[in-house]
């Protein structure tokens, strides 16, 4: 955020002639280091914002710059002279998605040229992703997947391996940043700006800025990095701005002048360089201000993107020109990279302090937390999930059915890649840019969806069985808005004896067993499995609450009204092999078969003793039918009994107040302005609950603008909360902050945990910090976390956990009590540049209501010790949803198809603390590999253990002729990348646990063992 898509240029300074004559002045701008001295590397970098106030294109050609006036093409366009002009310059350069697309539009005698500069070491790519992600609503797996995108250009134009972490801008940092995202990959280190005002005051006056990060609890020093954050954010020190239209004073180095003033603007260098030394060397860069200039000549800044390149703003620096100016020569000036500052903070062979967690959450000031962005814009959080999990399964497919010069899922790859930028998935963009994202996402979904529908057609035909075309239509295609019930696919009349077949794909490596939920308009239907075997079905109705959104959006998002009404959700239990599908039909019934259940209704009486119970087998829920709540939580098998309570609330939006600490809610911050209200359910719209086989529903109406649907399912010991929350109301004036609580009586001593972007969990203790004694402005607000996966709690007999959907915001505010904030909807801009504030809308012609959001979350209850192993696999089906496909067929479709599928071997399945989270077709014979061990050490006593993947099983079809181990990203053997990382010291003699890796691959036996946490990547080609 702030300034995006502009060129960054070094802190520039002239030196002094020794004559009253004027004229031209060649300053020495040699970079080396300078012993015995405190030398100061001068970075000059890129910060180009993959959209932000303009979307990327709008960024990239210069437009829109009513706006924001940036040109990142021009940027790149004169960065290629500038660095000409002069050998000892350097530039780095960060956000793939940029480079790339200009790379593309270059001639090769540039490209030549760029590539002179890059092996000289002038031009250096430092992060190396296609965008600099966020680092709190983004999953890990897409964090692996845009950093790979990366970095195999790079290495495949270029041969270059980055080797240096640049987060400068997102706001706050991951543990898995650190050592997944920063050791795994190779880097040697990790520069970012934005940590707690609180933090970096302390760390200024203690000279710990800069610390070796150890991120991992299961990695220990293995994993660890050195570790940067900048005293002053990502700016230059004050009064040495020089970018357009900033007032610091300009180096005039022409000694006839009246305002010659040479001496003093090197002593104000000196000045500020001493003020942030910690050791010899430090770092000092400039990042742009809101222009998106080139870089001309000799010049690291401009006027305007058009301005001709001879227009000067300002002159370069002149590195010997500190030094023989400044007080007594302390201090020397250079033209650096972060990579020559790593190496000379290695060189110094110090020790370094260590830390570990994290640096969430991230306050720039008093009552200014940037808690808010964890939840902001939950409609696009959803939808990026939801592509997530898709695009893994769509390179499974696309893998089985082999690359060709069709379709390909490289879109999808591409936009899920942009949307991981810090102000994209974060919801912190303006509304149009959002907008683009969503466009991006869907666009390449529907290149991937037809990889889908091609490999599930060829493999449902088979290698040897012939049949006409099929055309599936898939549920996020042909349903797009499924979750309001509207599929046109299964709305399907099957009383003229055709039959739907349904695919139901699994992209994990292990069995699974899973409730469908589709629409129906057939009340008299049968199911039937892969075999022909009827199975047990449920009918549920679809209530008012759910057509009426249908009804509405529908309209809104794909400009159609629905022709057919369904009156029912058809439910049944699928059973699916690992990588692999099993089939499913529906049919009209005939006179002899039996249909599906209807749910039993029970509505709700006001009798004052009134409860009911909820649940199939061992998991039962008790509601208050007086009250219109849950109140008791109650599972037979684990004899887990505990009193639970769940309500929503709001907070209401802080105002400007006019006062010096004045501070709104918006986009990026979360500022409540007082105690939150509870959102109290409405008794005249009593519980009303559906019985079946399949199935429990309670369905309530909270008020006019909040929905819930609280499930339990056969076979499933946990509860799944669906909430429809919106338009909310704002026309009091006031913005809403929704949240939903869970309250237990559990003693949980302040203390919660809370996952690190979906992988390592991390503990959180209310109103405390490791590194700093807290003080404490915002109770709220300063209490909470991202979560991408989960959060969750104890106390010496019990624990209770939630999962989420998609990234929200999250904390424990008492004790024993967990909440989530689902949505939000603000007046007022939180002044953080965004410029607008967060109320999105949803419009038909020109009528506009508020976004209506509808999500799920899922929680549990264990003894204390045994919620890990649903954490985490259960974890794994919510990111990895089933996949759905759908057909019609007249006749028997089990004859001239094959009806199940395993793309492993079918006595085999991962073991259960394994996952694929990438099988993707290179080309030529290879695959890219990757397997996660999904456990900490010490986190579940069976299933914390190594874990081993038997290849030859994994490929069943396949002869591996080689198998390479490589570095996270795969542009390095990880071999290598392990000889390469540099080692750093740590004071003190820290306490950590026995670190585990998997042991070398056997090219014979092909077996991988993979310790708690680890995940590792392989390159393996197969014989033709």
């Amino acid at each position: 955020m702030e300034t995006t898509g502009l060129c960054v240029w070094v802190i520039l300074f002239l030196g002094c002639v020794l004559s009253s004559e004027s004229k031209y002045i060649r300053y020495n701008t040699t970079s080396t280091i300078v012993p015995g001295k405190l030398n100061v590397h001068l970075v000059p970098h890129s910060h180009d914002d993959v959209g932000w106030l303009k979307t990327i294109d709008q960024y990239y050609v210069g437009s829109n710059n009513s706006i924001q006036g940036a040109c990142v093409q021009n940027v790149l366009d004169s960065l290629v002279p500038a660095l000409l002009a002069d050998k000892n310059r350097k530039f780095i350069y960060v956000e793939q998605a940029f480079f790339q697309r200009w790379w593309s539009e270059q001639s090769d005698a540039i490209q030549n040229i760029v590539k002179e500069l890059v092996n000289s070491g002038q031009l250096e790519f430092i992060n190396g992703g296609y965008c600099m992600h966020d680092e709190a609503t983004t999953h890990y797996i897409d964090m692996i997947d845009q950093t790979t995108l990366g970095h195999q250009f790079l290495k495949e134009e270029f041969g270059v391996t980055p080797r240096i972490g640049w987060q400068i801008d997102p706001f706050g940092h991951s543990a898995v940043q650190a050592y997944l995202l920063g050791a795994e990959v190779g880097f040697d280190s990790l520069f970012f700006a934005r940590i707690d005002y609180q933090d970096r005051a302390k760390r200024k006056d203690e000279k710990t800025l800069e610390v070796v990060w150890r991120g991992s609890k299961s990695f220990g020093s293995s994993s660890q990095i050195f570790t940067g954050a900048f005293p002053e954010n990502y700016e230059p020190p004050s009064n040495f701005y020089y970018e357009v239209n900033d007032d610091s004073p300009l180096v005039q180095d022409d000694i006839n002048l009246f305002d010659y003033n040479v001496p003093e603007r090197v002593n104000e260098f000196v000045a500020a360089a001493i003020s942030q030394k910690c050791s010899n060397e430090i770092l000092f860069f400039v990042i742009h201000n809101s222009t998106g200039c080139p870089v001309s000549g000799q010049y690291y800044t401009h006027k305007s993107c058009n301005v001709d390149n001879g227009d000067r703003f300002q002159v370069p620096i002149c590195t010997d020109l500190v030094s023989a100016n400044g007080q007594d020569g302390r201090v020397h000036a250079l033209y650096s990279t972060p990579s020559i500052y790593t190496d000379a903070k290695h060189a110094a062979n110090e020790a370094w302090p260590i830390k570990t967690d994290d640096y969430f959450p991230y306050a720039d000031r008093i009552n200014a937390y940037w808690t808010g962005y964890f939840t902001s814009r939950p409609a696009l959080k959803g939808y990026v999930r939801l592509m997530s999990g898709y695009y893994l399964a769509a390179r499974q497919l696309e893998y089985f059915k082999g690359k060709s010069a069709g379709p390909k899922t490289d879109s999808l790859a591409e936009a899920l890649a942009i949307v991981q930028h810090h102000d994209a998935v974060t919801g912190t963009e303006k509304q149009h840019v959002a907008n683009d994202y969503a466009k991006r996402l869907s666009i390449g979904y529907t290149e991937a969806e037809k990889v889908v529908a091609e490999s599930l057609a060829s493999l449902t035909v088979g290698e040897t069985k012939r049949s006409p075309q099929i055309k599936f239509q898939q549920a996020s295609s042909d349903c797009p808005l499924l979750n309001i019930s509207y599929c046109p696919a299964s709305e399907v009349d099957l009383s003229n004896g055709k039959n739907l077949v349904v695919v139901v794909y699994n992209p994990l490596g292990w069995k699974r067993e899973d409730i469908i939920r589709i629409p129906v308009i057939n009340e008299k239907i049968v199911v039937r499995d892969s075999s022909g075997k009827k199975i047990q079905s449920q009918l549920l109705p679809i209530l008012d609450a759910f057509l009426g959104l249908r009804n509405y959006h529908t309209v809104a998002y794909l400009g159609v009204s629905p022709t057919v009404k369904p009156k029912y959700w058809l439910a049944f239990s699928a059973t699916v092999p690992p990588l692999g599908f099993s089939t499913y039909y529906l049919s009209n019934a005939k006179k002899d078969d039996a249909i599906p259940d209807k749910s039993d209704t029970a509505y709700a009486s006001w009798k004052k003793s009134d409860t009911v119970t909820v649940g199939l087998k061992n998991l039962k829920l008790v509601y208050s039918m007086r009250e219109g709540k849950l109140t008791q939580y109650i599972n037979s098998r684990s004899k887990v009994k505990e009193s639970l309570e769940q309500a929503f609330k709001y907070y209401a939006g802080y105002g400007n107040d006019g006062t010096e600490t004045a501070q709104a809610s918006g986009a990026y911050i979360f500022r409540p302005n007082d105690s939150p209200s509870p959102i109290t359910p409405n008794r005249k719209s009593p519980l009303t609950v559906f019985r079946g086989p399949i199935v429990h529903e309670v369905h309530q109406q909270i008020n006019s603008w909040i929905y819930q649907t609280t499930r339990l399912y056969k076979g499933k010991e946990h509860a799944e909360v669906e909430f429809i929350v919106g338009p909310i109301p704002i026309d009091d004036g006031v913005g809403k902050e929704i949240a939903t609580e869970i309250k237990t009586n559990l003693a949980s001593d302040k203390t919660f945990y809370t996952d690190s972007n979906g992988r390592d969990f991390i503990e959180r203790v209310r109103d405390y910090r490791e590194d700093w004694n807290l003080e404490v402005n915002q109770p709220v607000a300063g209490n909470y976390y991202p979560i991408n996966l989960g959060i969750y709690l104890k106390d010496k007999s019990k624990e209770f956990s939630i999962l989420v959907d998609r990234a929200v915001g999250g904390s424990s505010i008492k004790d024993g009590q967990l909440e989530l904030m689902v949505h939000r909807r603000l007046v007022q801009d939180d002044s953080r540049g965004v410029g607008e504030p967060l109320n999105e809308t949803v419009c038909i012609h020109d009528n506009c209501t508020g976004l209506t959001v509808l999500g799920k979350y899922y929680f549990r209850i264990d003894p204390v010790g045994e919620g890990a192993r649903w954490r985490r696999s259960f974890g794994q089906e919510i990111y990895s949803p089933l996949l759905l496909a759908f057909t019609e067929s007249e006749g028997h479709w089990g004859d001239p198809h094959v009806t199940t599928f395993s793309g492993i071997d079918s006595s085999y399945s991962l073991p259960d603390n394994v996952a694929i989270i990438t099988l993707q077709d290179l080309g030529d014979g290879k695959v890219l590999l990757r397997l996660a061990h999904l456990y900490e050490i010490d986190e579940d006593k069976q299933l914390s253990v190594k874990a081993t993947v038997e290849l030859k099983k994994v490929f069943p079809n396949k002869q591996i002729s080689k198998i390479t181990e490589a570095s996270l990203s795969a542009n390095q053997e990880r071999a290598e990348m392990e000889r390469k990382r540099l080692v750093w010291q740590v004071k003190g003699s820290p306490q950590e646990p026995r670190v585990w890796r998997g042991g070398p691959v056997d090219p014979e036996k092909l077996v991988v063992e993979l310790a708690p946490m680890e995940i590792r990547t392989f390159i393996i080609n197969f014989r033709h």
